[in-house]
């Protein structure tokens, strides 16, 4: 299922437990393509979802005017082109897997970025406390910096997955999943949810 990510807010399951959750916008989702093993040699179905205004279609999308589009592969019966799949897919109580693009940072130092530790903050430290400290030498690496060696730089804007994440309620009338927890990205981020 896609959808957009919405604001977070808080519910109380059935013991009267708070739980912190995310509204979803998903779907619904529209078949625009299938394909077969014996025809393309796997089967998946291609779905749209969004609105694109008519007059920014290209030739290739004349037809199409979703805003996404995305393969999913399935299993049993062939999905029919023009059919749609809803938030109804999903029940209270099912685990999910969310993929989407995290909030962009900026150009990020090794604090932020990887958790570092940090100098100490007395004895004669003055503009070190966030220092990465040694990246290593001559003798550890033949005098070049190792491939994979943690350093400041760009931190988000990455495609993340959160997995094992509960749905809390289903609404099919506006097309709203309500999910335990936070999700990747800021409100109104493309999100992928598979069940």
């Amino acid at each position: 299922m896609l959808g957009t990510k919405g604001r977070m807010t808080q519910v109380f399951d059935e013991a009267g437990v708070v739980r912190a959750a995310t509204v979803v916008v998903a779907g619904p989702l529209t078949v625009t393509q299938v394909r077969t093993s014996e025809k393309d040699g796997y089967a998946s179905a291609q779905y749209g979802f969004g609105e694109r205004k008519a007059s920014r279609l290209n030739k290739a999308q004349a037809g199409k005017p979703f805003r996404v589009f995305r393969e999913f592969p399935y299993e049993g019966a062939v999905p029919e082109v023009g059919s749609k799949v809803d938030v109804s897919a999903f029940a209270v109580g099912d685990l999910v897997t969310v993929s989407a693009v995290s909030k962009g940072k900026g150009f990020q130092g090794v604090v932020k970025r990887h958790g570092f530790k940090g100098g100490p903050r007395s004895h004669g430290q003055k503009n070190k406390e966030r220092a990465p400290g040694s990246i290593g030498g001559a003798g550890r690496a033949g005098g070049r910096v190792a491939k994979g060696m943690r350093m400041a730089g760009r931190m988000g804007g990455e495609r993340t997955t959160v997995e094992n994440l509960k749905v809390l309620q289903v609404d099919p009338a506006t097309n709203t999943l309500l999910i335990s927890g936070a999700i990747p990205g800021s409100p109104g981020t493309l999100v992928e949810i598979r069940g």
